[in-house]
């Protein structure tokens, strides 16, 4: 599994950060959420998913 944010989309909430912190990070400089991995490890795709399904601008794309 993989994941992105879209940068146009993401409010910078760190709501994901939170969530799977192995997977999300924060940008200060963007003040934007990203994504740290590239291949999402088993163990976090559930948390990724609940991420993605509590962003509230649905700026987190899981990629099955």
């Amino acid at each position: 599994m993989r994941v992105e944010i879209d940068p146009d989309l993401c409010m910078g909430d760190r709501n994901c950060n939170k969530v799977c912190p192995h997977v999300f990070a924060y940008d200060e400089d963007k003040m934007l959420s990203i994504v740290k991995v590239e291949v999402v490890p088993a163990q976090f795709e559930e948390a990724v998913k609940r991420a993605a399904r509590e962003c509230a601008p649905g700026a987190i794309v899981v990629i099955e």
